[in-house]
């Protein structure tokens, strides 16, 4: 809760999300759709350090709503959230293993009367058992708010979180059988019985959306008794400073034609010289703000990046790193600003734990 609450005070498109709610599982037959999972995430995000107290959250419609002029799917999203039902392993009044079941919001209001120009708000409770977990998790997840709205599958949104959760620890992987993934990503008992059928539909599908909205990368190898697949371990790997660059830039784009720039069949259209040179005079290149990376130390005047390499960099020397990427970056180090900037940096810190340890 403490980092939700700097993140919040922070600003931008990053929150976090406590691992005690990204690891809680769908009970058998029930999974929350794509656009009820992102709701969540969005009261989350608003909620922010605060999601634990016992006390109303408040968010407005429009944040919802992004470009779809009605209001009338975000009712159906309460109301999904309202009944589907979450387990987590628990124990009886008497110390046996038990599985508790509950729901995340406990009662929600809805403005229905629209004022002029006001789009309305909606009001929610996250429910006791919820604010237990959110209080008592000891892990957590930073998600990005681009990406998670960005995603056009709930299995691809549940894996991402499952890899922002997992990518800095010691092992950065993720293991279960088919059971443990089909309670995990939500994946209805009676859908893609075959296990060809459920790496195709879901699981390649999930690694595209990620590999191209996430900061890291995920992989995974299938584990067999004979030819029959019985476990899977997915791997998640940060990504380097470029393809950092590459996934802001993506994320600043419009959902249009990304599903064709992952595939590589973006269509280019050629045009005249006379249709290029009047547009030539009309182009007025935007000023690049922001400082660019220092060329000495990271430990005077610059807070923003120190504090990125504190938090990302493992306990490595602060110095060191910045070193690192300016070798690595070379002359494109010069076009880096702002977000790019910040991105690119916090990559390489999480790549170089990666591929060193901690000291």
């Amino acid at each position: 809760m403490r980092v939700a609450a700097a993140l919040q005070a922070k600003g931008g498109d990053e929150f976090a999300k406590p691992g005690s709610i990204i690891e809680v599982k769908f009970i058998k037959g029930e999974s929350l759709s794509l656009t009820a999972s992102r709701l969540l995430a969005l009261m989350i995000l608003t909620a922010g350090g605060d999601a634990w107290e016992d006390r109303p959250h408040r968010m407005r419609k429009a944040d919802i709503r992004r470009g779809h002029k009605g209001n009338e799917r975000i009712s159906d999203m309460l109301e999904e959230l309202h009944r589907t039902l979450f387990a987590i392993d628990d124990k009886s009044w008497r110390g046996k293993k038990a599985t508790l079941r509950f729901s995340l919001i406990s009662r929600s209001r809805e403005e229905t009367e629209e004022d002029g120009g006001e789009a309305g708000w909606i009001e929610w409770e996250f429910t006791p058992d919820a604010r237990k977990l959110i209080q008592a998790s000891e892990t957590y997840a930073v998600l990005n708010r681009q990406a998670v709205l960005g995603f056009r599958s709930s299995y691809a949104l549940k894996l991402y979180e499952l890899g922002a959760l997992r990518l800095h620890r010691r092992q950065a992987t993720w293991r279960g059988d088919m059971q443990a993934l089909r309670a995990a990503l939500g994946i209805p008992p009676d859908v893609y019985g075959d296990f060809a059928q459920l790496r195709r539909k879901v699981l390649q599908k999930a690694k595209a959306e990620i590999d191209q909205l996430a900061h890291f990368r995920v992989d995974w190898r299938e584990i067999r008794q004979g030819r029959t697949v019985t476990e899977l371990e997915f791997r998640f790997e940060p990504k380097g400073a470029p393809e950092v660059i590459e996934t802001v830039e993506e994320l600043r784009r419009h959902s249009t034609g990304r599903e064709a720039r992952r595939e590589g069949t973006v269509e280019t259209v050629e045009a005249t010289a006379s249709a290029i040179e009047p547009a030539k005079k009309r182009i007025v290149k935007p000023k690049i703000e922001g400082k660019r990376f220092p060329e000495g130390t990271l430990l005077y005047g610059e807070p923003d990046l120190l504090a990125i390499a504190r938090q990302y960099g493992g306990g490595w020397d602060v110095d060191l790193i910045a070193a690192g990427f300016r070798s690595h970056m070379k002359d494109r180090l010069e076009k880096l600003r702002g977000a790019k900037l910040e991105a690119a940096w916090k990559g390489f810190c999480e790549g170089w734990v990666n591929r060193r340890g901690r000291p």
